[in-house]
This record gives structure tokens, sequence and C-alpha cells, in this order.
């Protein structure tokens, strides 16, 4: 998959150093992922949920931060929408139009 834009992590994880080796390992296991449907990405991360208008939330360090991205399958695209420690997601108001 082609993930699109990796500086969104490196931005994050230099503010919050703990995150870094957990984004890492993300990165390269989507990197490396050809995923065609959710059930795929469920293979990859079982902490993964579909919270609808292709988009997804990834759990990231025990949940300590929330990662939410756009996915489109065809053209084999990740796309970040949002990396934030929990606290911040949850004062998102519609995750599905971010």
């Amino acid at each position: 998959m082609r993930v699109i834009a990796k500086s969104a992590l490196v931005e994050f994880y230099t503010k919050e150093p703990k995150s870094k080796i957990a984004l890492e390992d993300w990165y390269e296991k989507t990197r490396k992922a050809e995923w065609n449907c959710f059930a795929d990405i469920k293979k990859t991360f079982n902490s993964v949920d579909n919270v609808g208008n292709q988009h997804y939330v990834f759990n990231i360090h025990g949940n300590d931060y929330r990662l939410v991205v756009v996915i489109h399958f065809t053209p084999k695209a990740v796309y970040i929408r949002f990396v934030g420690t929990h606290k911040e997601y949850d004062k998102i108001n519609d995750i599905r139009n971010i």
C-alpha cells in the first residue's frame, strides 16, 4: 500500500517520542501490505475499526494513540487523516468526515 503522508507520523512522534516505534511499525506493515478489503486489514492489525466512509481507526501503542486513515483499495492508497492521543481523538465530532 502507498501511505500518504508519512510526514504526519514523523511530525507527531517528534512531539510524542513514546509513539515512534509503534507508528514506524504500523507504517512498515502497511507499506508492505496488499489489502483488498477490511478483512485483510484485520489480519494485519486486529485492533482496527471501520468507522464508515472509507475511514479506519487504528489503536497505536496499547491504545495510547489513535491513527485515522482513509483507505482506497483499488489504487492501494492509505491517506493519513489524523494521528493523536486518545484524548485528542475523543474530541473529534465526526470521524467519518475528517
